[in-house]
């Protein structure tokens, strides 16, 4: 009888041990919403890229807690509000990640339907308020607050390269453009002071021609050391070519927004171009895990990554199966306590750290690559020293 008993137990035991396993090797899936078609597809496309590397990479080394990575994908056709429609149908489909585009117009719509539905979002937006204190504590960003870009512009250029008065020409069409130049313009009052800010002025992107914009800029008594260009292609490339055309050869310094090269053939011979971003892609950056990231995107995708944009998408995958492991769990309150957690974290993008309160970065170094006759390479890395966040 005690035999019997104790094979039972054994056998009891096995079955349990084999249901576990086959619970474990079920796949977990996620969400990608984002613009596989329309005019916001080159900004979404190495970001998405990024993130099927990653997957592919954690999958063929056993997964995330025992479980392969599904996606689920949704094209928002370069539409915000299908984001959320895209977000329902993947959680329909059993998603325990979204990631969702790399702005907050663009994203928040479908991240505020994930957050009701107790799913973590994923962006590369650069406004905080893709977070705790706009969408909810499921939301997070990767990528480093705007505010942080410009501030940190400003401090490279007042400090490192010695440029003493600047002019701010704002692309005035979306949020992350405006929080850019208004944190550049706050920061560089700060260090050089109010005179030193030779003066703003606005365009929108579909704007065909710039020449008042240009004129104003040509008429100043003193020219400006350098140009604060907030803006994105196709128009930042266009209103770029303006300049130049007129002899304004000053430098232009300008965001995340205009990363990559694949828009300066409208500008030729480019110069005296700064841009800052996630990581040199020209083979040349100073951080080693970038290079190795870059050189195996390249190898999966037999071309260059077009913008640092896939370390952020390769970083968001990276960043949710870390604290799902940690956590032991998919649950989106374990997964969000173990983000909380993050200090410094080294992911690919850089070293991250997250809070309760605030689910993007703001001291993250940042690249900094020039064109000069055409030609990009890297420069620096930097990170802002003081940021206002409000």
């Amino acid at each position: 009888m005690q035999t019997l008993s104790r094979l039972a137990a054994a056998l009891a035991a096995t079955l349990s041990l084999s249901a576990a396993a086959a619970e474990a090797a079920d796949p977990v899936k996620i969400g990608i919403v984002m613009s596989y078609s329309g005019w916001f597809q080159p900004i979404d496309a190495s970001t998405i890229n990024g993130a099927m590397l990653a997957i592919k990479e954690i999958n063929a080394q056993g997964g995330v807690l025992g479980s392969q990575i599904e996606v689920e994908k949704f094209d928002n056709k370069s539409e915000p509000p299908l984001g959320a429609d895209g977000a329902l149908d993947v959680i329909n489909k059993g998603a325990k990640l979204i990631l969702f585009p790399s702005d907050f117009d663009f994203g928040a719509p479908g991240a505020f339907v994930a957050q009701q539905n107790n799913v973590i979002s994923f962006s590369g937006a650069s406004d905080p308020k893709f977070g705790v204190k706009g969408i909810g504590p499921y939301a997070y960003s990767i990528s480093t607050a705007s505010q942080a870009q410009g501030a940190m512009l400003a401090e490279w250029a007042y400090e490192q390269k010695g440029w003493k008065t600047a002019y701010v020409l704002l692309d005035n069409t979306i949020a992350y453009t405006k929080s850019l130049c208004g944190s550049f313009s706050q920061r560089w009052k700060e260090l050089a002071g109010d005179a030193a800010l030779l003066g703003e002025d606005t365009f929108l992107n579909g704007d065909p021609s710039i020449a008042a914009q240009v004129s104003r800029i040509s008429g100043l008594a003193t020219k400006p050391d350098v140009v604060m260009f907030c803006s994105y292609a196709p128009g930042g490339p266009s209103a770029m070519r303006q300049l130049r055309a007129a002899g304004l050869d000053q430098p232009i310094m300008t965001g995340e927004s205009l990363d990559g090269d694949y828009w300066a053939g409208t500008v030729p011979g480019l110069s005296n171009f700064y841009a800052v971003n996630f990581g040199s892609f020209y083979g040349d950056d100073s951080d080693p895990d970038v290079k190795d990231f870059f050189t195996r995107y390249e190898k999966e995708y037999g071309q260059r990554s077009d913008a640092s944009y896939s370390l952020r998408g390769y970083s968001m995958i990276q960043a949710w199966a870390r604290a799902a492991e940690k956590a032991g769990s998919f649950d989106a309150d374990k997964v969000a306590a173990a983000l909380d957690t993050f200090k410094e974290e080294p992911l690919v993008v850089g070293p991250t750290t997250f809070t309760p309160d605030l689910h993007i970065q703001t001291t993250r170094p940042m690249t900094i690559v020039q064109s000069q006759d055409g030609k990009f390479s890297f420069v620096d890395k930097i990170s802002a020293k003081t940021v206002h966040l409000d």
